[in-house]
């Protein structure tokens, strides 16, 4: 197996990205045939170096250029000025070289990015851009479900016109393709698609969405040979009776997928996947948290899932 080189960006310098990585680092330790290349800002706290340093014979570069030189069984630390939002691009366009095999990024806020000069409103926009990819969708894997959400950040009231059976069909597409990459057990399970109104609308009584896209949508699933069952009635999907009998839950918005999904995992386990993209990117399912940044407070389990799942994916 040849070496697997794999860019961990850390996200917000006032925030707990770097905490969360050097634990998860810390907890994980070397992995066989993977090289990890860590972005973070220059004036790091030391007390998170020196916990990857316990794990880590660690090598600190100014460059991604500079990290890519460097052969043996290192971790490159990359002490940065640049801006995270930076990090994330430069190292999804080595990814698009293949220069790197997956990314597995810390939180990093709107507003760094946007001070940074980008128009991007977070990470998935950015990897959208940088890949030109037009149907990207975000992907959630936890210990007790996974979903897939077919619209992210929009507003609840334009959630609607945002729905047609071409955006559910891509969406379904990418689901598909993250099923096929669960365990085997888990795989063959069916991809549950939820309705958009209150008892997935009641043949049509409280709303149309359900009897205009759910049709064409099945037959769509059938003709591609893709296991689903739905709509779903959304208050009652997510009972944890239902857990195991879907491989994925596909939800039709943002909150509709993740109000349940951090209400079940918290932040014990859970990890944001951008599905689409031609490249591995991982990522936390949590914020920046700086209100408890450097206070050694921070659970670090959805990084150690996300850079898990990154070395994982990046050996298919």
């Amino acid at each position: 197996m040849s070496r697997k080189r794999i860019a961990l960006t850390t996200g917000d310098a006032d925030g707990i990205g770097l905490e969360v990585t050097a634990k998860a680092l810390h907890h994980l330790g070397p992995q066989s045939n993977t090289q990890f290349i860590m972005w973070r800002a220059e004036g790091a706290p030391d007390k998170y170096l020196k916990l990857i340093d316990k794990k880590f014979e660690r090598i600190v570069v100014d460059s991604l250029s500079e990290a890519l030189k460097v052969t043996g069984p290192y971790l490159i630390d990359i002490a940065s000025e640049e801006s995270p939002a930076h990090w994330v691009e430069t190292s999804a366009k080595a990814c698009l070289k293949n220069e790197l095999q997956a990314m597995a990024t810390a939180p990093l806020s709107k507003t760094s990015i946007k001070e940074a000069g980008y128009k991007d409103l977070g990470h998935t926009d950015i990897l959208k851009r940088v890949s030109k990819t037009r149907h990207v969708h975000m992907g959630f894997l936890g210990d007790k479900f996974n979903v897939v959400l077919t619209t992210a950040h929009i507003p609840v009231r334009d959630i609607s016109k945002h729905l047609s059976f071409s955006t559910l069909a891509e969406a379904l597409l990418n689901a598909d393709a993250l099923r096929k990459k669960l365990p085997a057990a888990q795989a063959k399970k069916p991809i549950g698609i939820l309705g958009l109104n209150p008892h997935a609308g009641e043949q049509g009584l409280i709303g149309q969405e359900e009897l205009l896209f759910f049709p064409e949508l099945i037959s769509f699933a059938k003709e591609r040979k893709i296991p689903v069952q739905g709509p779903l009635v959304p208050d009652a999907a997510f009972f944890p009776a239902n857990w195991r009998k879907y491989s994925i839950y596909l939800c039709l918005y943002h909150d509709q997928g993740l109000i349940p999904f951090k209400m079940i995992h918290g932040q014990d386990s859970g990890v944001h996947m951008t599905l689409g993209i031609p490249f591995i990117r991982t990522s936390v399912d949590h914020g920046t948290a700086k209100d408890i940044f450097g206070q050694n407070k921070a659970n670090p389990h959805s990084m150690i899932d996300a850079v898990r799942w990154a070395v994982k994916l990046a050996r298919l």
